[in-house]
């Protein structure tokens, strides 16, 4: 069985199946902040959307981060390594990508384990 947290007709914030949350990418509310602003605001709702789905970040598997400007990768290190939990840090990438709103500095997709 799939269970799907906020579907609509194009896609869900996130799919849980045998145990494992796939969650939809996570982008910033604030267009045009930089990049700590913007780092928070898509950690915070994927805090906000784990919890929705019986998880959090200790049990994060899997985390792709994308930046609009790969020159921006220390400012998103900064606030990452503040939010991670020490010694629970998941396997994780970093690219640059152009993103779906020139607004947008980073996107992040995170997978994790469901209690």
């Amino acid at each position: 069985m799939i269970e799907r947290i906020d579907a609509g007709p194009r896609m869900s914030e996130a799919s849980i199946h045998n145990g494992i949350v796939y969650c939809a990418g996570q982008v910033p509310e604030t267009a045009g902040a930089d990049i700590a602003v913007q780092t928070r605001e898509v950690l915070a709702a994927i805090d906000a959307l784990l919890a929705q789905a019986g998880s959090d970040k200790t049990r994060i598997l899997q985390a792709q981060v994308y930046l609009a400007d790969i020159a921006d990768f220390d400012g998103m290190n900064a606030e990452w390594d503040r939010w991670v939990v020490p010694g629970q840090a998941p396997a994780r990438a970093t690219v640059e990508a152009r993103l779906a709103d020139p607004d947008w500095k980073i996107e992040i997709v995170v997978s994790a384990v469901v209690d």
